[in-house]
């Protein structure tokens, strides 16, 4: 709940000096697509190229963040929504701080995804749609959650009984079924070079 009595304070430091300090423009990947889809995995790979490179990152998965910040949630469609809220506004903090964040989350409602971009200056915000069909992540399924959703054991589950909106326009689009993770990471750092989020070497 908001309150009259606060005001946001600027810092002396900006978000440009502090992009300038460390040699690259700001950013939020969002990582977007079903449970087993590979969210994590291509986004990990990029953090580790990304950190190779010199680059300064953090990377916010979705399960880690349940843990702790967002523990106190389910999974309804309301505490979803706010999942991505809190999530959205930390992410602002990460890249107003000069880094190239990461957020590997399910994130099933276009709304929310496209609030989180709203949260940002004009091209910081770049969805990455990891495109992956049921079929291979049912087939996949790490942590045995379709079988339990299957089962009726897992309720509000995304893709079973639960709506995931496909993104229309991805930024970028990564099909973990037709590329090796290695081959998904490279795809998501060229985009970062092209369009000058990172320096060529």
């Amino acid at each position: 709940m908001k309150t009259e009595n606060t005001v946001w304070h600027e810092q002396q430091v900006t978000k440009q000096q502090r992009s300038i300090q460390k040699s690259q423009k700001p950013c939020l990947l969002w990582y977007t697509g079903l449970s087993g889809s590979g969210k994590s995995t291509v986004a990990n790979a990029v953090d580790a190229l990304l950190y190779a490179r010199g680059c300064h990152t953090y990377l916010l998965d979705g399960d880690n963040v349940r843990h702790g910040l967002n523990g106190d949630l389910g999974f309804s469609d309301e505490d979803r929504i706010e999942n991505i809220r809190r999530i959205s506004e930390v992410a602002k903090l990460f890249v107003d701080s000069g880094l190239i964040v990461s957020t590997a989350f399910i994130s099933p409602f276009a709304s929310d995804r496209a609030l989180a971009g709203k949260s940002l200056a004009e091209g910081e915000f770049i969805e990455v749609y990891i495109d992956t069909p049921i079929s291979v992540c049912e087939q996949r399924d790490p942590k045995g959650l379709y079988k339990k959703a299957r089962a009726g054991e897992i309720k509000d589950f995304t893709g079973i009984d639960s709506a995931y909106d496909v993104p229309q326009t991805p930024a970028i689009h990564v099909k973990t079924d037709e590329k090796s993770i290695q081959e998904c990471a490279e795809q998501v750092v060229q985009y970062l070079i092209d369009n000058g989020f990172v320096q060529e070497k």
